[in-house]
């Protein structure tokens, strides 16, 4: 860092970024122990030949010199003897370290620097050409308190949209019978995960990183759109369901023959679909006040991940390759500085330079999310396809916890990004299976739809007209509920007859008797969810 006063008074000083190599000479880590030294505006000259030095040198001045024309060990060499205390090179290119070798380094012995020219002209306009500045590298915190945010943010998201996609399961299954006559589709449908769509999208994703590291600058505006459009969608989805349960708005359109209106869609749908894409909107436009429009994009990616978790679904478990899509942040020389949205960011909370010197966010793709997401629902549907009072499900969820966890502790050691799927599949894969091992349900748990072709009808199921003889007990494998709880998960639809229901009792010496059901509301055989009847 580089903190700039006024030789004049005035306003309060201010810290600039300034990139360095240690190996020339150390900078103090506290402010209180650097020297304030004159700052002299030489960007006139390159400072590559000894004529370029001033006729009285630099004595106890920090130069600050235009960058180019030879190395970095030339310019500080001739700074140094002309006594200069430090060098600052003003670079219009991207900032890297100064480099040099050993023989360099135990020659030279005062520091230098590259600053920005952004950042030189910000200093003359903010303290004017009298300035005096002090070199110093204060210590980096290990970890920064909005990791605590993203961590809820992302195992929320993950618990929430695992819950929900099983949860919704269950529902469509007993809710089978019913027909989407209505002026408003029940439910979406869910999309399986097949072999052909991984290999299409592993295609795709491969050849967008191609075209964007070509046309970034072109195809970023492309992805932003598509992320407006997708993560209204997302919020409607996610809202929709409050939003029915509201007793205001439940008048519909007139009749009609526009398309969608037709169907005479609530009104409180409607002003909630404006609402969502208003949002989008709203954030599209304002995508780069770093302020807070974060919370816009957190709030419409938490959204979208939901929708993709309710909407994607694992059929087997081994369908679910691990598929790692790397989220660009955009090259630092891209004329748009446009970055994609496809991430979780949070700004730093804590007063560290690095919000000045590198990105000012904490970032958690949405891959990161989403790929561990699919086996926590896949997990929640199995845990009430085998009663397992959803011991995958948490279970998978507390993994994914952990191997956040592990990412950060990564990410405070090696001082660098990390691919957090590197940590979050292992913790999440291992524990699934782990659990499906010690429960003896591991093969279950790994066909998944393949098992329930193989899963013989329960015995307290309804008889078919095809086999009218009851299962023997021999026959199932699958821990058998209690007669009649199957039957109390699927309530009969609003507008039967309120006469019709369950036989409450049955008893060892009972005769057997058929479960009445409305309009073929039947309990199903056990099977996995996500299987072909």
């Amino acid at each position: 860092m580089v903190h700039v006063v006024s030789e004049t008074g005035g306003r309060k000083g201010k810290d600039y970024c300034i990139l360095y190599n240690p190996q020339w000479a150390h900078l103090p880590h506290d402010l209180g122990k650097a020297s304030l030294l004159q700052l002299r505006d030489w960007t006139a000259s390159v400072l590559c030949s000894p004529p370029d030095l001033p006729a009285k040198g630099f004595s106890n001045q920090i130069p600050l010199v235009a960058r180019g024309n030879c190395t970095f060990y030339e310019k500080v060499r001739l700074a140094q003897g002309g006594g200069a205390r430090g060098l600052l090179i003003v670079s219009k290119e991207t900032l890297v370290p100064p480099g040099g070798n050993k023989t360099q380094y135990d020659e030279i012995g005062i520091p230098v620097a590259l600053l920005s020219h952004k950042d030189m002209l910000d200093i003359f306009k903010s303290f004017g050409r009298a300035v005096r500045v002090a070199l110093y590298a204060p210590g980096e915190p290990m970890l920064d308190y909005n990791m605590v945010i993203i961590f809820v943010m992302a195992v929320g998201t993950v618990a929430l949209g695992g819950y929900w996609a099983g949860s919704r399961d269950v529902r469509k299954r007993c809710m089978k019978h019913k027909r989407d006559d209505g002026p408003e589709k029940q439910e979406d449908e869910a999309v399986d995960v097949t072999p052909v769509m991984i290999c299409v999208f592993v295609v795709m994703c491969c050849s967008m990183l191609v075209l964007l590291y070509y046309f970034y600058d072109q195809l970023v505006y492309v992805i932003i759109g598509i992320f407006c459009l997708s993560s209204s969608t997302g919020l409607y989805s996610c809202l929709s369901p409050l939003v029915q349960r509201l007793p205001l708005g439940r008048c519909r359109v007139p009749n009609n023959s526009l398309p969608y209106f037709h169907k005479r869609p609530r009104v409180s749908m409607l002003l909630l679909a404006l609402l969502c894409l208003a949002v989008s909107v709203v954030w599209g436009v304002f995508r780069n006040e770093d302020q807070w429009a974060w919370i816009l994009q957190d709030a419409l990616g938490v959204a979208f991940c939901l929708y993709m978790l309710k909407t994607i679904r694992l059929p087997t478990f081994k369908s679910g390759n691990s598929i790692m899509v790397e989220v660009a942040t955009g090259p630092s020389d891209s004329a748009t500085h446009e970055k994609l949205p496809m991430v979780l960011k949070v700004p730093r909370l804590n007063a560290s330079p690095l919000a000045l010197c590198d990105r000012p966010f904490s970032l958690l793709g949405f891959g990161d999310i989403l790929v561990p997401g699919l086996l926590a629902a896949y997990c929640h549907r199995f845990d009430i396809q085998v009663q397992s009072s959803r011991v995958y499900f948490v279970a998978c969820t507390v993994a994914y916890g952990i191997g956040l966890l592990v990412t950060f502790m990564a990410l405070a050691l090696m001082q660098r990004g990390q691919p957090a799927l590197l940590y979050l599949v292992p913790c999440t894969l291992v524990t699934s299976c782990a659990l499906a091992l010690w429960r003896r349900e591991l093969g279950m748990f790994w066909t998944g739809s393949g098992f329930a072709k193989d899963v013989p009808q329960s015995p307290w199921a309804p008889p078919s007209a095809d086999d009218p003889q009851p299962q023997k007990d021999s026959d199932t494998s699958l821990p058998r509920p209690p007669p009649g709880e199957e039957l109390a998960k699927c309530p009969p639809p609003p507008e039967q007859p309120p006469e019709v229901s369950v036989p409450e009792e049955t008893g060892a010496g009972a005769p057997p008797q058929e479960p009445v059901s409305p309009v073929g509301c039947t309990p199903e055989p056990t099977s996995l969810v996500g299987a072909s009847a």
